[in-house]
């Protein structure tokens, strides 16, 4: 027991800069020469090369002097060699940022790493640990494998069986730790998930980040060829004191007899906090209570002990109405003693009382795990996957301004890791790339820069939101994607803005082309909606205006296509179309409506604003991507909700024919617009949300969220034509029309309190982060309101949202703090 602790508290100190004498860093920085002499030294050495020192280099050095103190109880010496005043040929590059640290034994590499993957003091230890027992620690990924493991270990030794969904994680660090001291005593096994897990009896797969089985292998015989080993789960979180202390709980007797009262029993289990149970047995009853016993010590292995009391010493004095008793762990517990009839209700005891506090440890983590939003929670859940980076150009502080000066059209998402939306749109980034690869888009590059490695790019091209797009040209200033974050959306946007804009057109057949023949056929997959600017042909009028509206063509690349006319023509089609001179011609195709608007704007970013209004739908169709721009029209919503079967196509297309004819009547305050609930399967939950039930189709609501949030539901069996529908809005503006519902303007806030990571690091460091942060738990709103006054005189505010945010995220002003914008600096 003695050498437990010992070897416990020896490699917790490992882990604690408090158990070390004195501050000296174990950190050697060599030179060329102390590097050869070394080398030859059959030692183990963990180095890293560097020449300039980053923000992301500087912290990676602060963690490798950290590991250097643990590293070193394990015999392997960690040092820096400085490239710049040192040469070594094959590890001393050209590169002026070197990223990559090297594990030597004598003179040979045994493994070299990025130092992206040995990030931090728990990932540097593991993933060196794990390089050094390679040999004596096994990885498996199939059942198979880990039943030739168990075959080989029966009667030889027990097997522990890790599982951790990513290397370098604590967990992992804790198992490595673990694995360099028993080594020699247990077979270690490694696995990363798969159908080992299901194997071990896990149901839920995705949920478990960290696990530890103890494969009982030793005593059981080679004849059992094909069974497996019997195992007991640890069912605490994956520690270092976690795991020696269930090693130390595998060692002990399965069940301990003793002849005295319960009070007086000393177990090991009772220096490990553990439970102990007591069963009491009676001379003729013994056989059957010591199967009774073993059977229940199998079932609670590792989490209680259990001892026969035998009754007929004279020393037991246990009333005869009991049959069992349990202590708690903790200095004068008291034993309780109990009637119980049979084992389930023992094991039941066990899982309510025994460990109450881990319990409650448990429920909070479950808490933690549920992230704030879903975006978050599918970047935590597939964070073990590897994104192919093949696909698109990383940059860097180096590369960025040449890549960008080299490409015809160079596209660069600005990112940071720890960014959930970030991770989520780069899976959508690198698919766009592999499209146009296929599609043979030659002129395009897609690249990508970390700003939490080139913080100093990110600060120039003064990036404000992640992730942000943008597209640059030699020469001009860049362009904004401000649409939605998916594959779809961006490929238009990178498609479009390859096109000319404006195209000049010099005759009315050029014009039909534009609108509706070949040029439009040609590129209406991604720009359904053209926009042909009309103009004069005499000077006097026209030249002032044509400079303006190419500046607006330009910033509307990526949104549309855009023409410029300006010919004698143009004033016979203004006549026409009963606007004057300049105007624009919006066409939405040859089957489509062409609607004319007269322009009187002189600024180019108020024409922009103006056409993209007239890009907007009469009559739109609602979806998830277009919402928000009908939205900000600011009217009150006449929405209609069509069925989704296929039996309703016909009936779909008079009900919308007959709302079409609407327009007409001069629906000002109102947007006529509707949802196919079959190409839209949200709009089910809105109609819900609206009414608290689902209507029979096709319902007609107006929707007032501007004004008060009131929903009125167009009474259900009534005939959908216009007359009926005007006067059901006249009573409706009248106040004569009962609400259906009523749509709540509550904020949106995360479904769980935000976890206060500042709070932790001024525990770490008193003071460091309560003068830079505004308090944003609920349960802490009182103080920080005390504290306002003194937070104010400290530095900038950081909040970190994760509420609803902008389909790019990329404002280009700072937004204000009671937006929802999702903004990282």
């Amino acid at each position: 027991m003695a050498w437990f602790i010992c070897v416990v508290i020896l490699l917790l100190c490992s882990k604690s800069e408090q158990c070390t004498t004195g501050n000296a860093s174990k950190l050697i920085e060599h030179t060329a020469a102390h590097f050869f002499e070394k080398m030859q030294s059959g030692k183990m050495y963990f180095i890293y090369f560097g020449k300039q020192v980053n923000p992301t280099i500087g912290l990676f050095i602060e963690q490798l002097e950290k590991s250097a103190d643990v590293l070193e109880d394990y015999g392997i010496s960690v040092a820096k060699v400085n490239c710049t005043n040192e040469h070594i040929a094959k590890y001393c590059t050209g590169e002026k940022l070197m990223k990559k640290v090297y594990l030597f034994r004598g003179g040979n590499v045994l493994k070299s790493f990025d130092t992206d993957t040995v990030f931090d003091v728990d990932a540097i230890v593991s993933h060196v640990l794990f390089t050094v027992l390679f040999d004596e620690v096994r990885y498996v990924h199939t059942i198979a494998e880990l039943q030739s493991v168990e075959r080989a270990a029966k009667g030889n030794a027990d097997i522990v069986l890790g599982h951790v969904q990513v290397l370098g994680l604590p967990e992992h660090r804790a198992l490595m730790e673990t694995a360099f001291v028993y080594g020699v005593k247990y077979q270690f096994v490694l696995t990363t998930g798969g159908p080992v897990l299901t194997n071990m009896g896990v149901e839920d797969i995705s949920s478990l980040t960290a696990g530890l089985w103890f494969l009982h292998c030793k005593g059981a015989s080679q004849s059992q060829h094909s069974d497996p080993c019997p195992h007991t789960a640890l069912r605490r979180a994956l520690t270092t004191l976690h795991i020696y202390t269930f090693l130390q709980l595998m060692e002990a007797p399965l069940v301990s007899e003793a002849s005295v009262e319960p009070s007086e029993v000393n177990m090991v289990h009772s220096h490990l906090q553990v439970p102990l149970l007591f069963l009491f047995s009676q001379p003729h009853t013994v056989a059957l209570d010591r199967v009774t016993a073993q059977t229940l010590a199998w079932r609670l292995r590792g989490q209680v002990g259990l001892v026969l009391i035998h009754r007929e010493s004279p020393d037991v004095k246990i009333p005869l109405e009991y049959n069992a008793a349990y202590r708690l762990p903790g200095e004068g517990s008291e034993v309780k003693y109990l009637i119980l009839n049979n084992l389930e209700e023992v094991i039941d005891l066990f899982r309510d009382e025994s460990t109450p506090e881990e319990e409650e440890d448990d429920d909070n983590w479950a808490t933690l795990d549920v992230l704030d939003d879903e975006v978050a929670e599918s970047v935590y859940r597939d964070r073990g996957q590897s994104l192919d980076m093949d696909a698109v150009t990383e940059l860097t502080a180096d590369t960025f301004h040449s890549t960008v000066a080299e490409s015809d059209y160079t596209v660069v998402l600005f990112y940071v890791k720890w960014d959930a939306v970030s991770m989520a749109f780069m899976q959508s980034y690198i698919e766009v790339s592999e499209s146009l690869e296929d599609a043979d888009v030659s002129d395009v590059e897609l690249a990508v820069l970390d700003c939490g490695e080139w913080t100093d790019v990110c600060s120039a091209q003064k990036i404000r939101s992640f992730p942000t797009v943008r597209l640059y040209r030699p020469q001009e200033p860049s362009q904004p994607y401000q649409g939605m974050l998916g594959t779809e959306s961006l490929n238009r946007f990178i498609m479009l803005s390859r096109l000319v804009s404006p195209v000049l057109l010099s005759s009315p057949d050029e014009v039909t082309s534009f609108l509706e023949g070949d040029l439009y056929q040609r590129h209406a997959a991604i720009a359904p909606v053209t926009v042909l600017g009309l103009f004069s042909s005499t000077a006097d009028t026209g030249s002032v205006c044509v400079p303006v509206f190419k500046e607006a063509a330009k910033a509307l690349r990526g949104e549309t296509m855009v023409g410029l006319f300006a010919d004698r023509q143009a004033e016979i089609w203004a006549v026409e179309y009963s606007v004057t001179l300049p105007a624009i011609l919006v066409s939405r195709g040859p089957t489509g409506q062409t609607e004319a608007h007269s322009l009187n704007l002189s600024m180019p970013d108020q024409l922009v604003t103006h056409i993209q209004r007239a890009l907007l739908d009469t009559f739109p169709e609602l979806t998830v991507e277009n919402l928000p721009l009908y939205l900000e029209v600011k009217k009150k919503l006449l929405l209609l909700f069509v069925g989704e079967e296929e039996s309703g196509r016909k009936g779909n297309k008079k009900v919308l024919d007959d709302m079409r004819s609407l327009l007409n009547t001069g629906l000002n305050p109102y947007l006529p617009c509707w949802i196919h609930l079959g190409h839209t399967p949200a709009g089910k939950a809105v109609l819900e949300a609206y009414l608290g039930f689902l209507p029979l189709l096709p319902a007609l609501v107006v929707s007032q969220l501007a004004t008060g949030g009131e929903v009125f539901h167009y009474p259900t069996g009534r005939p959908l034509m216009v007359q009926p529908i005007l006067q059901w809005l006249q009573r409706v503006e009248d106040g004569e029309e009962p609400p259906a519902g009523v749509i709540v303007d509550e904020k949106w806030m995360p479904s769980m309190p935000f976890y206060d990571f500042l709070s932790v690091m001024d525990q770490e460091v008193p003071g460091y982060a309560s003068q830079r942060s505004a308090k944003t738990k609920t349960n802490r709103i009182e103080r920080a309101e005390g504290e306002k006054e003194k937070s104010s005189s400290g530095g900038g505010e950081r909040q970190a949202r994760t509420g609803a945010h902008n389909p790019q995220g990329s404002p280009t002003t700072k937004p204000p703090q009671t937006s929802h914008h999702h903004s990282e600096l």
